[in-house]
């Protein structure tokens, strides 16, 4: 890894003009990286079992609360710097970086991107004190937070109304339904669980959705299910059951209808799985040019950079990953509430290039450092699994970022055809 100015090393993103908050964020991500979740990488996928000993690093590092506002006791990071730190993180544990974005989240979601999104004075105070309730559990508990979406069906990928349900009762809700490749499942304290208001008609709606923090010792809350996937192993995303579970108002993440309103304002929001395969991206590469420079350690000192076909396909991984990294910080950058068409069509390329792109290297790194680079004792085949995984994960899974694209580039708000 090459070295930027104040920093020992070039970041996952890339060369940029970090602020000095963002140098040592980067610097504490890139030590803990290398120094602990590489080492034990490995692991978490050979067993398939959560990387609990990383989230006590992350723990200890402050890393929990890195989106928590420093007025509520965290770290203060905004939402290119936490995008940043995950990328670096992903760099060295994809497993790792994947769930640490669905903890990230449930902070920054309910604190700067929920500064973005309208609500009502009622609304604001509401949600003012029931979030420093949940960064406080996260900053002086050290609480884990989880954000199950997917069901199965159209409403992750915000086409269709939740199938889990939340039904108003006296001081809270009843929550009924069940969740599929649910990260962090068994390891979170609090479950931010998506599901829509059950209003006691047959008309579901998506504008009603809800955003509830269900406790992990909630009485009816249950996980299930084998958890024996591709790649990503170490997520243990398994399948989780509400059955009556009570959640009090407090657990409310957004005030009622706020979720809606932010899907619609901060499309960004659901860009945060893309660093993680950026990171993974950076692994593929850095590792392609250690094993032809003949410096993996524990590895017979074999040079193998003097063959032209091996340059030539280092410099397609190089510019491949110029072009990733390019995007991604561009529109991490100019990602805000309400942005423009230009904006969001970037947002939407930007996801589609880092998904496909990260599978694209890790490919490229298979065939350039040869059959030796199929041994699990190396991480290349392990980065070529975990890479597959990104273009299949909802919201904004390959397909249906084309699909938007397409769709949206054709037909302006409220056109159709007669």
């Amino acid at each position: 890894m090459d070295a930027l100015p104040g920093l020992a090393f070039t970041p996952a993103v890339g060369d940029h003009a970090f602020s000095a908050k963002q140098r040592a964020l980067l610097a504490q991500a890139n030590e803990l990286g290398r120094e602990r979740f590489a080492p034990r990488a490995a692991q978490w996928d050979e067993e398939a079992s959560f990387p609990f000993a990383n989230y006590e690093d992350l723990r200890n590092a402050g890393f929990l609360k890195l989106c928590v506002p420093e007025s509520a006791g965290g770290l203060g990071a905004d939402y290119a710097t936490y995008m940043m730190v995950a990328a670096e993180i992903g760099r060295f544990c994809g497993a790792t970086a994947l769930t640490y974005n669905m903890h990230i989240c449930s902070t920054m979601w309910t604190g700067v991107l929920a500064d973005g999104i309208p609500m009502t004075e009622t609304q604001r105070a509401e949600h003012a004190q029931r979030r420093a309730l949940h960064f406080r559990r996260v900053v002086q508990d050290g609480a884990v937070y989880a954000q199950p979406f997917s069901e199965g069906s159209a409403a992750a990928a915000g086409r269709a109304p939740f199938g889990t349900t939340a039904r108003k009762v006296e001081g809270g809700w009843l929550v009924n339904g069940r969740k599929i490749f649910a990260s962090l499942s068994g390891a979170a304290d609090y479950y931010g669980v998506l599901c829509t208001e059950d209003k006691g008609d047959e008309k579901p709606d998506a504008r009603d959705t809800l955003y509830l923090a269900v406790p992990a010792t909630s009485p009816g809350f249950a996980i299930s299910g084998d958890w024996n996937p591709l790649g990503m192993r170490g997520t243990v995303s398994r399948n989780l059951s509400f059955k009556d579970v009570f959640v009090s108002d407090d657990e409310q993440l957004m005030p009622r209808g706020v979720y809606f309103k932010g899907a619609q304002t901060w499309p960004a929001m659901f860009f945060t799985l893309a660093p993680t395969y950026l990171g993974v991206a950076n692994a593929a590469y850095d590792f392609t040019v250690q094993y032809l420079r003949g410096e993996v350690p524990g590895e017979p000192p074999v040079k193998r950079r003097m063959y032209p076909t091996k340059q030539v396909a280092v410099a397609q991984m190089r510019i491949q990953l110029e072009q990733m990294r390019s995007i991604f910080l561009r529109s991490v950058l100019e990602a805000r509430p309400n942005p423009s068409k230009d904006e969001r069509m970037r947002l939407y390329a930007a996801q589609y290039t880092v998904m496909e792109g990260a599978n694209d290297i890790a490919r490229l790194a298979i065939r350039t450092c040869g059959g030796q680079s199929m041994m699990k004792h190396l991480p290349l085949e392990r980065l070529y699994r975990d890479s597959r995984c990104g273009s299949l994960m909802l919201p904004w899974t390959a397909e249906l970022v084309l699909d938007r694209m397409g769709r949206e580039t054709l037909y302006e708000a409220g056109e159709k055809d007669e």
